[in-house]
């Protein structure tokens, strides 16, 4: 696999147990640092962003994502995978099971997010990827995105 793919198995978080959505994005904001991905002040552009409009996208996933004005602090594109078999309150009644961070270079954010979207709209593959036990189980389900 390519050294900078978008997507691979360390960008992925197995069992997390954020106790607020500002947790869980700032999880899946670190990894997308730790990986060289982004800026570390990219983190605090997600928990920004989060608090003009929220990420949640349904189906039990959110995509949060930094600002418009935090483009400049991605460094490549990629993407962070946590997941949260007991839930995270993401606010307004909804339960985000999947928490996706979205670093996209160069106006690739879109590409990714529709890829995402598909993925993502089928239930079935959000609890497959709520239930996995391993890294590779949540890879495969999202091969395309990675494209």
């Amino acid at each position: 696999m390519a050294a900078h793919s978008i997507l691979n198995k360390e960008n992925i978080v197995l069992n997390a147990q954020p106790k607020t959505k500002e947790e869980a994005i700032r999880l899946a904001g670190e990894v997308l640092v730790k990986q060289g991905y982004v800026a570390p002040a990219y983190v605090d552009a997600m928990l920004e962003r989060e608090e003009l409009t929220s990420t949640y996208i349904g189906n039990n996933v959110a995509i949060p994502h930094g600002t418009e004005a935090a483009k400049a602090l991605v460094k490549r594109s990629g993407i962070s995978i946590v997941q949260v078999p007991g839930g995270v309150d993401f606010g307004g009644g909804n339960t985000a099971l999947i928490v996706i961070g979205i670093a996209g270079k160069d106006g690739e954010h879109l590409d990714i997010l529709s890829k995402l979207a598909l993925v993502c709209a089928e239930a079935d593959n959000v609890e497959a990827m709520a239930n996995a036990k391993t890294e590779e189980d949540i890879l495969a389900l999202l091969h395309e995105v990675n494209g």
